[in-house]
């Protein structure tokens, strides 16, 4: 792709991604679910749509000296400054490259997560989604369930469960109505 497809792309999504917010409250039935199609590290997973506040590429991140890789460091949002946690280093995967993309997720406390590439939104039936812990990680692990696409299959990256991942790293407790 050249700059120029790349800003075009940006611009829409930016463009699609503000005006859903303007547009009067959709419902989607049961029957369907909407993600975000993104890459970490190189590999292919999706993150619930109600599961995020908003995508942010380029966002400046400044850097915090501390024991935890995955944390990057802090980005401002609305005059609120949020942590910001490289999926790839959480998800266990070698970090290529610096992730171009943030997620600022739904829930309390703020929390973002920057990753490498934003591919699509998806509007799939609900019965592509098959639910349920993905990996090794026990019952609070990080991915639940993933959506069958044409193109293979995405693990779906879940965000409280991922916010309870991110509080463990900090060594802090978080208090059971602050991961929603």
């Amino acid at each position: 792709m050249t700059g120029r497809t790349v800003a075009e792309r940006v611009n829409r999504l930016r463009t699609d991604f503000d005006r859903s917010f303007a547009e009067p409250a959709r419902t989607v039935g049961a029957d369907s679910v909407e993600l975000l199609a993104i890459g970490v590290g190189g590999r292919p997973y999706a993150l619930r749509l109600s599961q995020a506040s908003g995508v942010h590429p380029d966002r400046a991140v400044t850097a915090l000296p501390t024991p935890v890789p995955a944390l990057l460091g802090v980005a401002g949002f609305a005059g609120a400054v949020v942590p910001v946690y490289d999926l790839a280093a959480l998800l266990g995967h070698p970090i290529p490259e610096r992730p171009r993309w943030l997620v600022l997720t739904t829930g309390a406390p703020p929390l973002a997560l920057a990753f490498h590439r934003l591919d699509h939104h998806l509007r799939v039936p609900v019965v592509d989604v098959v639910e349920g812990s993905i990996g090794d990680a026990g019952p609070g692990t990080y991915l639940q369930g993933l959506v069958r696409l044409p193109d293979g299959n995405r693990p779906i990256v879940d965000v409280p469960a991922t916010r309870a991942l991110v509080h463990q790293l900090a060594g802090h407790q978080p208090d059971p109505k602050e991961t929603s």
